[in-house]
């Protein structure tokens, strides 16, 4: 189908069930991480910029400030990726919902757009971006953010949600191609900051990029859709959505391999961290440039392979107080997080995107050695969480920053969208939040 074509001819009603119901579990998702991220200090800094330098009327998710529907794109974006717990795509090397949701859901809102519609605008954008972010990769050299592909799915997402005819769409396709976020993803591998995945920057220029087109700004072709003809034969009868991942744990989807063999040594043999001399994890070259073995920010301790697997031996999980900045210090979650020794694989290499490999070995204080199995991260689109799993993991994150009150509205809401009106949704999520709901939040 031509691209263009599904963008404005996909239907909420038109779609099969499963992709129905993977659209409401994904936004559920994306919502538990925002609530999550929204005490994080570079969700402060974001949201305050955006206030103070994107003026307008639009309301800030979970605060009481307005911007304008680009500001509210980008802080929206950067809060749900200051946590990093949000679905993800293996083969985009990345994420279509952090970039989509917070446009769509920024345009429906100033547009006055339906819950169907607002809908629809999600799933086509799953699809959209899951191709687009493919197409991208096999023609650039560098590994780019989620922000740079994002760009050209937010603008998907907003040409439909702002009735942007079919020349006005190209152009704003292209618009956002053209200033889209190109961040080369490694350097905030190598030197973990705030600047995370670009998809914040992908929202924000996807806005922008609809505007000006609506008014008739002309933007250069969008290579990634009208050049790449192989990525996009599909559409309407492969579901990516799917086939995205979702996160047990708020750290980069290339240390929840090595996390998953960390925890199955410690449950075969009822290990304690004071048991472990070292650990050691072999797997492919990205996941071996996590190097941050002593974090000094909540982002270093995300972009980590030793750190979480660290406390995943010392405390069973990895929780957003877990990396949180005040939990950075703890002397043997620093020990155990020094000790690992990373090691690159051959077929690990290989297996990469479409397989996150890990193999993880624990050296005990007495010299005993035990070697673990290769497992992939939990939660993979071939062995999903189930709706059960994926709502507990909403509350976990949202009831603490919420209140479980208005946690459970969201769900209600979302679950019975479709059929009602999008404002139910929105008068909920662009409340701010009180001081008097929030249980134990960690300060980033």
């Amino acid at each position: 189908m031509d691209p263009i074509e599904f963008i404005h001819g996909l239907t909420w009603g038109g779609l099969p069930a499963s992709v129905q119901e993977r659209v409401e579990l994904c936004l559920l998702d994306l919502i538990g991480v925002a609530a999550g991220g929204h005490g994080t200090r570079l969700s402060r800094i974001i949201r305050a910029h955006a206030a103070e330098t994107f003026g307008g009327i639009a309301p800030l998710l979970f605060d009481a400030r307005t911007a304008s529907p680009a500001g509210v794109a980008l802080a929206t974006g950067m809060t749900i990726d200051a946590l990093d717990g949000h679905d993800g795509f293996n083969p985009a090397k990345g994420h279509v919902g952090c970039p989509l949701f917070p446009a769509a859901l920024a345009l429906a809102h100033a547009r006055g757009a339906s819950a169907a519609d607002f809908l629809a605008s999600i799933a086509m954008g799953y699809e959209f971006g899951s191709r687009a972010a493919m197409a991208q990769h096999a023609t650039v050299p560098d590994y780019h953010t989620s922000g740079s592909w994002g760009a050209v799915t937010a603008a998907a997402a907003g040409a439909r949600l702002c009735g942007l005819d079919r020349s006005q769409t190209r152009h704003a396709l292209g618009i956002a191609e053209y200033h889209g976020p190109r961040s080369q993803m490694m350097r905030c591998i190598d030197h973990p900051t705030m600047l995370k995945d670009g998809s914040g920057w992908g929202a924000m220029t996807g806005v922008s990029a609809v505007e000006l087109a609506a008014k008739d700004f002309t933007g250069a072709p969008a290579i990634t859709v009208e050049e790449a003809p192989e990525h996009w034969s599909d559409l309407g009868t492969r579901w990516m959505i799917l086939e995205q991942y979702f996160k047990p744990y708020p750290v980069c989807r290339w240390a929840q391999a090595p996390i998953e063999g960390v925890l199955a040594l410690k449950r075969a043999h009822g290990l304690t961290a004071d048991d472990v001399a070292q650990i050691e994890v072999t797997t492919f070259h990205e996941a071996v440039r996590l190097a941050t073995s002593r974090p000094r920010t909540t982002e270093e301790a995300q972009y980590s392979t030793s750190y979480p697997c660290a406390v995943a031996l010392v405390r069973g999980d990895v929780t957003p107080a877990d990396i949180a900045n005040a939990a950075l210090h703890d002397p043997d979650i620093l020990r155990l997080s020094e000790s690992l020794l990373m090691r690159e694989d051959d077929t690990a290499n290989a297996a990469f995107p479409t397989e996150r490999l890990a193999q993880v070995s624990l050296v005990l204080r007495d010299g005993t050695r035990l070697d673990g199995d290769w497992l992939s991260p939990r939660w993979d689109h071939r062995a999903p969480p189930s709706p059960a799993e994926l709502r507990s993991k909403f509350h976990a994150l949202a009831d603490p920053i919420l209140g479980p009150v208005r946690s459970d509205a969201i769900e209600a809401a979302l679950h019975d969208l479709a059929d009602g009106s999008l404002s139910v949704l929105t008068d909920l999520l662009f409340q701010p939040i009180r001081s008097d709901t929030i249980a134990g939040r960690s300060e980033n």
